[in-house]
């Protein structure tokens, strides 16, 4: 398939797609060369590379895409990004799947959807993370058992002061909530 693009246009998933990604139409400029999965640091860790994610989505594989690992193990560091020759945009891609695996609670073996849950929720309270926060309230619904083994390693980023021990909220928190709210407003999503 290299040097050629893919045909996506008869694949509902496609469709599905542009509607939850802007610009990702952009896939079917995908000449399948492989550049997205070499430049990635995570690609070894992917059961497919993005580029086969795209063949798939390409055959209408909506399943087997989102309950692969790929988009987990996306680091978002967009280096697929901007080495890729199209200028696809991977990385919103990867995204928007892990969007659409969370809704329909398709993805496996990833703690990913309820720590993104955790941070979401300090964000919209405080407007930053609280590493301390985010650590003990998703350890202590999500892996109570694992909490244990982090002890050490929080009191060491406490002693170098790299973990405050209670949260502090950003200026004009106000002003940030009222941007979240029309977000998830327009995005369809309750508050």
């Amino acid at each position: 398939m290299v040097g050629t693009t893919l045909e996506l246009r008869g694949s509902p998933f496609f469709h599905e797609i542009i509607r939850e990604v802007p610009g990702g139409e952009r896939i079917v400029r995908c000449l399948q060369c492989g550049t997205c999965g070499g430049s990635c640091p995570n690609g070894a860790d992917m059961e497919y590379t993005p580029r086969t994610i795209f063949a798939m989505i390409a055959a209408n594989e909506r399943e087997k895409v989102l309950k692969a690992n790929t988009m987990w193990f996306c680091v978002s560091c967009y280096f697929c990004v901007s080495r890729c020759p199209q200028k696809i945009p991977i990385t919103d891609i990867m995204y928007g799947l892990k969007r659409i695996a969370i809704r329909e609670r398709m993805y496996r073996d990833t703690d990913a959807p309820a720590l993104a849950k955790t941070f979401t929720d300090l964000l919209d309270k405080y407007g930053r993370s609280f590493e301390l926060g985010l650590a003990s309230r998703y350890y202590l619904f999500n892996r109570p058992l694992a909490m244990l083994k982090m002890g050490p390693l929080g009191l060491s980023m406490f002693t170098r002061g790299r973990m405050a021990l209670s949260p502090t909220r950003i200026k004009n928190i106000d002003q940030l909530q009222a941007i979240i709210r029309k977000a998830r407003e327009l995005g369809g999503h309750q508050s």
